[in-house]
């Protein structure tokens, strides 16, 4: 459902965001502090999910805390998923094949606000969010 360029355009319509390559593949930054990569499986990877493993496109995603990354985990397994490269650290993978655009959206703005500066974050939220309906982006 979701592609690359989806991610690219979300990514990059956030503020202060960037795209470098890291490891070989696209990652986007805040204030160079990655929020979302293209994460292929590695072999490691591979052997701990066995046949669940997905073989179509992976991206990383940062969380705000472990609560919340249990939280994805135990919200939608088809979409979300980890290895245990990722034990103990704020992030999910992503079968971005399995995900819609809003979605896709909805996680990739709350990995941006994860990582981006306070200020610069509290800004985006008092310009672009409605807290009275949940998060949704402003029109």
């Amino acid at each position: 459902m979701a592609s690359w360029e989806d991610v690219r355009r979300i990514a990059l319509s956030l503020p202060e965001t960037s795209e470098r390559p890291s490891w070989g593949t696209a990652s986007w930054r805040v204030r160079d502090k990655a929020f979302v990569w293209e994460r292929p499986l590695r072999q490691s990877d591979l052997r701990a999910l066995g046949d669940a493993a997905p073989s179509g496109p992976i991206l990383g995603l940062r969380v705000e805390h472990l609560g919340a990354k249990e939280a994805l985990l135990a919200d939608d397994p088809a979409v979300f998923f980890t290895t245990p490269h990722f034990d103990g650290y704020p992030a999910v993978l992503v079968r971005l094949d399995s995900i819609g655009a809003d979605e896709l959206r909805e996680v990739m703005i709350d990995a941006w606000l994860a990582r981006a500066p306070k200020r610069l974050a509290k800004d985006y939220v008092d310009a672009h969010l409605d807290d009275e309906a949940g998060r949704t982006p402003a029109e």
